[in-house]
């Protein structure tokens, strides 16, 4: 029979011994003073991008860096929907993401070690997709080798270049979510993490061409899977 000092004492070193992974599983953001990676994007895109990027770590690796698009061109007069949340065209440019490492996409396809244009893109309307995501709101990745020009694409260049990044059939794609009230004054970039779904997501702010609203908050799944 255990003696009750040793039975706690095991006990907390159990608890100390699972509660490990939990911590080191979170992930943070912070915005870091480092340009563009220009030797692996066009000058057309590169003159397009913030000088400091938002970058995402899980303990001391690092995910993923983003640059956001210095200006983002937006639908005047747009009013969210609970289909589509955001005012973007289809095949608008909205930055530019680095991985450090092997990633994921929202659908699990793997994304190699790399520089990514990220275009808006709506999800179809079609049964392939039912239940996927809560909005029609995506970004899609393309090699940034391969996209040269910040003019939109159009559906099928986009779909087309995307399925390159994922090396796939379908489009290498990261979800976007709801950002909520009052998301409009809160301090970012900062990390959301929804526990009932696993999902850890990147809320940032961008300046817009749209005067009456100047910015506009949004949020991006950087890991995690839809429920397929």
């Amino acid at each position: 029979m255990l003696r009750p000092v040793k039975y706690v004492a095991m006990v907390c070193g159990l608890v100390w011994l699972f509660a490990v992974p939990a911590a080191a599983a979170r992930y943070r953001v912070k915005t870091i003073d480092e340009a563009p990676p220009t030797d692996e994007l066009s000058e057309e895109i590169a003159a397009q991008l913030q000088p400091k990027a938002v970058r995402i770590e899980r303990g001391k690796k690092v995910l993923c860096d983003i640059w956001l698009r210095k200006q983002w061109p937006v639908r005047h007069g747009f009013e969210p929907t609970g289909e589509i949340l955001y005012p973007f065209e289809p095949g608008e440019l909205i930055g530019v993401i680095r991985y450090h490492r092997q990633g994921e996409d929202f659908r699990g396809q793997q994304l190699e070690p790399g520089v990514y244009t990220m275009r808006y893109a709506l999800q179809p309307v079609d049964g392939n997709h039912v239940g996927t995501s809560d909005t029609r709101d995506f970004v899609l990745l393309l090699p940034a080798a391969e996209d040269q020009e910040v003019a939109p694409l159009d559906e099928q260049s986009l779909v087309d270049l995307s399925t390159e990044a994922s090396g796939t059939t379908h489009p290498a794609l990261l979800a976007m979510r709801a950002v909520g009230e009052g998301a409009a004054d809160e301090a970012v970039p900062t990390m959301r993490h929804d526990e009932d779904r696993d999902l850890w997501s990147v809320r940032v702010r961008g300046k817009t061409n749209d005067a009456d609203k100047p910015t506009l908050p949004v949020e991006i799944v950087v890991v995690g899977q839809a429920e397929l």
